[in-house]
């Protein structure tokens, strides 16, 4: 190709190369010329002198030189990635497919293109550093049980797994359920109607695929098998594992026998358990089968039974090029899943049975936060119905318009998880027996009388903790929450006067003060002309920030070792008062009101 084909980039990379090469003879060369590939990425040779980077025992074996192919695309926008064109590093973390280096696991934020390729080659070397010495751990390698390959087919829907499955069970029963046009999620309890859910087998292999599973059925038997088939020279020893040489006959018998189950012109799918090279549960593949493919198999099934009341298909029959299509796995079993928010103040909320009483502008959004971070149980109180104007600043969308609040913000919910337990009061608050085995109540009414009520509840023995949430009338971006918990036995209301009375004695919180005073002129508005009732000013960017916070600082109390009960004032960032953050400890001793 001609070099003036070559990208501003590309020559760049080359002009950084030479100047490399010349800065460390013997250290850094570049071997041959380079060539352009169909989509204008460029490839070379690049050797490396490795003989003085440290070993360490069981880590990945270097040569006194080592050769990279390296690939550079036209634009800077992604590094340049490195492959060796050996399988020494085979089963090494972080090589895929025994040959390219995974060099950058986000590149979006590690790779910067002002440090040119001098910044890639010090990459290199530091990754190679951390291979020799044994640094990087595979438990924790981008799907290393299976080489490091996505296998995914354009267009297809996204498999959801979340129950276990059996170790050391070589086939087990699941069904595919269908949620959305998007979505299957894999079960292994067997569905009470059989309409519910599609059946698929799981098959347990015995080994990791080190190169991918295959694109076709055949390449599929032939992988499990043995999964390094053409990929090393015959004879070659790379570790020692037993090969299953008839795994791909039991693949066919429980694809035959799932699909003769089903009508012709289905599909048929399979959930394949690829063990981890490392350990401990098995990565998952899920896999479907076109109709014209499954019905292939169903007439090899019916010409086995031919011969034998059992199911024995010749895998010399199967038809190698019937095509598999590989079906994401969004894999969020227990036992390989941490939970993004698993070091966050709100997982105090998990396995929670949590009351929310009003569902307006900050309980729409306290009660979507609450559900996200695993409360199990939710119940909601509030009288109101959804109007279009409520759109602004709650937790809501058109569709809900006319539906009572409680009835919308419970669909939101199920939507969010399909774990949580919605319960719903068209009422301020729900009858007394309801309380009864409750974790939390958060209350957002801004109402003296259930201010009252919970003072009351604050004095029950076993009751559960109380928090009252509120905002300013003139900005929404301050937040008031006072909490109290056991065995305090005085209630939110009780607390939040004494609050009032410390922070007016206080002139450093004068931002505060209007929490407890009447509205001036202005603070509030009509949002509606005729019989409206006035209310605060404030956006939805305003009233999610301030229930994010005091839902955080809630989580705090719930997950503290000791029980702390008080009053949090917050201001946002962007608000009049600019970012404050100060808490009033509740006196016990103070039971005026």
């Amino acid at each position: 190709m001609s070099k003036k084909r070559l990208s501003d980039w590309q020559r760049l990379v080359l002009a950084d190369l030479a100047a490399i090469a010349r800065a460390f003879p013997g250290d850094v060369e570049k071997v041959g010329g380079h060539q352009l590939g169909p989509q204008r990425e460029m490839k070379f040779r690049l050797r490396l002198r490795t003989a003085d980077i440290p070993r360490a025992d069981g880590g990945l074996a270097l040569g006194e030189y080592e050769d990279f192919s390296i690939t550079v695309d036209p634009f800077d926008l992604a590094p340049p990635r490195a492959e060796v064109d050996h399988m020494r590093f085979l089963h090494h973390a972080h090589v895929l497919q025994g040959r390219r280096l995974c060099l950058y696991l986000d590149a979006a934020r590690e790779w910067d293109p002002i440090t040119g390729f001098g910044g890639f080659v010090d990459r290199l070397v530091a990754w190679l550093s951390d291979a020799a010495t044994g640094r990087f751990d595979a438990q924790t390698a981008l799907y290393h049980a299976v080489g490091g390959v996505l296998h995914v087919t354009d267009g297809a829907p996204t498999v959801v797994v979340r129950d276990s499955l059996r170790s050391r069970v070589r086939v087990q029963n699941g069904w595919w359920k269908r949620r959305t046009l998007h979505r299957f999620d894999v079960i292994m309890d067997r569905p009470e109607r059989a309409a519910d859910a599609t059946h698929v087998p799981v098959l347990m292999l015995d080994t990791d695929l080190p190169f991918g599973a295959g694109h076709n059925l055949g390449s599929l038997m032939l992988t499990i098998d043995n999964p390094y088939f053409g990929h090393l020279s015959p004879g070659r020893e790379v570790r020692a594992t037993r090969m299953n040489t008839g795994l791909s006959k039991t693949l066919l018998t429980v694809l035959g026998a799932s699909a003769i189950r089903k009508p012709d012109g289905t599909p048929q799918g399979i959930v394949i358990a690829v063990p981890h090279p490392t350990g401990g549960p098995p990565h998952l593949l899920s896999a479907s089968i076109p109709a014209s493919g499954a019905d292939h198999i169903r007439a090899l099934v019916r010409a086995s039974r031919g011969r034998s009341s059992m199911i024995d298909i010749d895998g010399n029959q199967a038809n190698p090029d019937t095509p598999v299509e590989w079906w994401p796995v969004s894999d969020e079993r227990a036992e390989v899943t941490t939970r993004r928010d698993s070091t966050r103040p709100v997982t105090a909320f998990s396995g929670k049975t949590i009351h929310i009483w009003g569902c307006g502008g900050l309980g729409s959004w306290v009660a979507d936060y609450v559900v996200r971070a695993g409360g199990t149980k939710i119940v909601l109180c509030d009288p109101g119905r959804v109007t279009g104007g409520l759109l602004t600043r709650q937790n809501f969308v058109e569709a809900d318009i006319g539906s009572t609040k409680v009835e919308a913000l419970a669909d939101r919910l199920r939507a969010i998880s399909d774990s949580v337990e919605v319960l719903v009061h068209k009422c301020m608050a729900p009858p007394v027996p309801h309380l009864a085995e409750v974790d939390l109540i958060i209350d957002t009414t801004v109402s003296v009388a259930i201010g009252r009520l919970l003072d009351g509840v604050a004095t029950a023995t076993g009751r559960p903790v109380l928090a009252q949430l509120a905002t300013d009338a003139r900005t929404g971006t301050l937040g008031i929450m006072t909490v109290s918990v056991p065995p305090l036995t005085i209630g939110p209301l009780a607390i939040d006067r004494q609050a009032g009375r410390t922070v007016a004695a206080d002139g450093s919180l004068e931002e505060f003060h209007q929490l407890w005073n009447s509205p001036e002129a202005g603070d509030e508005l009509t949002p509606t002309r005729g019989c409206s009732t006035p209310t605060f000013h404030g956006s939805a960017a305003d009233l999610a920030g301030v229930a994010a916070s005091l839902a955080s600082i809630l989580g705090s109390h719930l997950g503290a070792a000791t029980a702390v009960s008080g009053t949090h004032l917050i201001s946002l960032p962007h608000g009049e008062a600019g970012p404050l953050r100060k808490f009033v400890p509740a006196d016990e001793g103070d039971k005026s009101m």
